[in-house]
């Protein structure tokens, strides 16, 4: 075989080469999957709590929130009402709330009391002297709000909020029954001695 055919077939050889190498490519390229995007991965909501929940639970007893505790309270009208009440209790429900009880707070601490010592308290709470005018000079300390329920014979459910802070009121908020009187005793401040009598359990 001449050297010049031989130069032209190693030639050719050469040519299916480099293009079967430039096909295998073009393959392998086109084969391949495209890289994989980063994707956003969505944050998870945050889910809404409770800034406060309400302590105490509503009972037969001590049924309302310190809310309308305090709207109540705050109805009463100062200078207005019997100095004593002619009331004659046979038991009394005392419904203590936090000193920070706010809004749907119900009363934490419930005690019952009969007898004697129902008539007591109330010896207590109508000795105090009634106050013509709102108090306008009040402490800043917090203390708890008392509910005191009294009960008679007949049912009748007459009660008053205590408040150990603060202005230190006392005022009756309703008086309940039939064939009660419409008049309730009058607004007067809390004494040192109620308050004492309010903390024993």
């Amino acid at each position: 075989m001449s050297a010049q055919r031989t130069r032209g077939l190693i030639g050719a050889t050469l040519v299916v080469a480099v293009l079967g190498i430039a096909a295998a490519c073009g393959t392998e390229n086109a084969s391949s999957p495209p890289a994989a995007q980063p994707t956003d991965t969505p944050s998870p909501t945050p889910t809404s709590t409770p800034t406060s929940t309400p302590s105490g639970k509503p009972s037969t007893d001590c049924p309302n929130t310190i809310a309308a505790v305090r709207t109540a309270t705050e109805k009463v009208v100062w200078g207005q009402g019997v100095a004593t009440s002619k009331f004659v209790p046979v038991s009394v429900t005392i419904c203590q709330y936090d000193a920070q009880a706010t809004g749907q707070n119900y009363a934490t601490v419930t005690t019952r009391r009969t007898g004697k010592q129902a008539t007591e308290l109330f010896a207590l709470v109508n000795a105090a002297k009634p106050v013509a005018k709102k108090p306008s000079v009040c402490t800043k300390e917090l203390g708890p709000t008392y509910v005191l329920r009294f009960t008679d014979n007949d049912r009748g459910v007459l009660s008053f909020t205590a408040e150990a802070f603060g202005c230190h009121r006392l005022v009756a908020t309703s008086l309940e029954g039939q064939g009660k009187p419409g008049v309730l005793p009058a607004p007067r401040q809390v004494t040192a001695e109620l308050i004492k009598s309010l903390g024993l359990r």
